[in-house]
């Protein structure tokens, strides 16, 4: 499966600070903590030190962003990452849906404790 992300203009201009200050990478997750099974989740816009031994480089038009390879399936094939006006929240759009229309960045440290 290929997968494409693409930022919008004010998804881009609320990252860029961002990412370039801290040095760490986004990586979409689909966050299974809380939510009963692994089946079971939400779209996470995450903030990491570096990638997984599962991890894969997605192509974007703004910076690679990292997914996990078992969780492609999750995911549409072309996807829109936006904010939402006057916020520090997300969204996650494909053609077809909203698959969350309220992702924060969530700064995640190493070993995945947030």
């Amino acid at each position: 499966m290929s997968l494409y992300i693409t930022f919008t203009d004010a998804a881009k201009r609320a990252l860029a600070s961002i990412v370039a200050e801290s040095g760490r990478q986004l990586k979409l997750m689909f966050d299974t903590d809380g939510c009963g099974c692994l089946v079971d989740g939400v779209p996470a816009l995450w903030l990491v030190d570096k990638a997984d031994d599962d991890d894969l480089a997605v192509e974007t038009n703004f910076v690679p962003v990292l997914v996990e390879r078992s969780r492609l399936i999750f995911f549409d094939e072309a996807m829109t990452i936006d904010v939402k006006p006057g916020t520090t929240v997300f969204q996650l759009k494909s053609l077809g849906q909203t698959l969350n229309g309220h992702m924060p960045l969530v700064e995640v440290k190493s070993g995945h404790e947030r």
